[in-house]
């Protein structure tokens, strides 16, 4: 069965910049040997980054989130050091679920990442949805959302629909 590991937006912006946190500065070892273990096994790996352009601010998201961030190029958009591994796939998404995941053949998937209560419960939900009969996953070790309350309401709704939490 093909494992996929999908590494949702561990970019420079949700770590340490713009809307960095501790929680996530902590997660990084583990999503670190998360990537080195299915890398090890010679799993599939997909990296996610949330992409923005300079005129996010006047986006309808941007309106509700006036903070500029993992805007295309710059080094906050960028995937934290020591975490992509060369031939990976990376998928630029411009808002919270990418909407393409029907144009993968996904038969066991684990997500890992930020924020979940935001870009990675929205993934791991399309995912389930779009296939229902896969074995669909999340570390919630390997996550942090913007505040530990919403992390753990995110983690009990991906629950209540079905998808596997670990950690």
């Amino acid at each position: 069965m093909k494992r996929t590991l999908i590494v949702v937006d561990m970019q420079n912006d949700f770590i340490s910049m713009a809307l960095g946190t501790a929680e996530a500065v902590a997660i990084l070892p583990r999503v670190r040997e998360k990537i080195r273990q299915y890398a090890e096994r010679g799993d599939e790996i997909i990296f996610t980054r949330d992409t923005h352009g300079e005129d996010y601010l006047d986006t309808p998201e941007g309106k509700k989130l006036p903070v500029k961030h993992c805007i295309r190029g710059s080094v906050g958009w960028q995937i934290a050091d020591g975490l992509y591994i060369d031939g990976c796939r990376v998928i630029d998404k411009p808002n919270f679920g990418w909407t393409g995941w029907a144009d993968l053949k996904i038969e066991q998937v684990e997500l890992v990442g930020l924020c979940t209560d935001i870009c990675v419960v929205s993934n791991a939900l399309i995912i389930k949805a779009t296939f229902p009969d896969a074995r669909v996953s999340v570390d919630a070790s390997c996550c942090a959302g913007v505040t530990p309350e919403s992390h753990d309401a995110a983690i009990t709704t991906m629950k209540m629909c079905q998808i596997e939490v670990l950690g």
